[in-house]
């Protein structure tokens, strides 16, 4: 099985999509936006995050693909936004875990 971060790297998606994340993903805020996302509690690990991340973004995905009338573009940018904020703190973390 691929590590998540390798999922990230496959992950292909339409460049406007991707650059409007990047954008947000810069004003990204995981206590603001994760709980709007995957329900409000206790806020899940970086990695667990972007797994239920990354399911919901397959499910959006595949309704964008199956033009189905219940896709929501604005949605999908959030979901992506969160994505690419939690695989830069995980980046990041694997980064300060290897210079120890």
């Amino acid at each position: 099985m691929q590590d998540i971060l390798s999922m990230l790297n496959a992950l292909h998606r339409p460049r406007l999509l991707i650059r409007a994340a990047r954008i947000g993903a810069e004003d990204y805020r995981r206590a603001a936006h994760l709980p709007r996302l995957l329900g409000y509690g206790q806020l899940p690990r970086h990695g667990n995050a972007l797994i239920r991340l990354m399911e919901i973004e397959g499910e959006l995905n595949a309704l964008r693909l199956g033009e189905d009338s219940s896709y929501s573009l604005l949605r999908h940018i959030d979901v992506l936004i969160a994505i690419i904020g939690e695989g830069r703190t995980l980046r990041a973390a694997q980064v300060d875990a290897s210079a120890a």
